[in-house]
């Protein structure tokens, strides 16, 4: 139905939540958008985003989705009640559970065959 639309926030998209929030929001926005999407901080901001929009219970055919990714995510970016440090101290918590889930899986099974 939305051949264009992703189930989960892609990190490609990092960039468009730049101008959204705070300073310290847009610094942690420009650091994470140069990272590969496979680095630790990388995966901790989808992950922050990815609860923030509820995307598990998103569905090609909802409303939020066919608004797309960047809006449902500035949305609920801009919608967050709390403030910035709260944002960032979500962000920082994903973070930790990222490099937990990492440390705790063997790293010959967190690479991808190429056959």
């Amino acid at each position: 139905m939305y051949p264009k639309s992703e189930i989960l926030f892609p990190h490609r998209n990092i960039c468009t939540l730049k101008n959204l929030r705070g300073r310290k929001w847009q610094k942690l926005v420009e650091r994470v958008a140069t990272l590969p999407e496979t680095h630790e901080e990388s995966l901790a901001f989808s992950l922050l985003i990815i609860r923030l929009c509820n995307c598990l219970n998103c569905n090609l055919g909802s409303y939020k989705a066919s608004l797309g990714c960047v809006t449902c995510a500035k949305r609920a970016v801009i919608g967050f009640k709390e403030s910035d440090e709260a944002l960032l101290k979500l962000f920082e918590q994903a973070r930790r559970e990222v490099a937990e889930f990492l440390a705790s899986v063997p790293e010959d099974e967190l690479l991808c065959e190429s056959d």
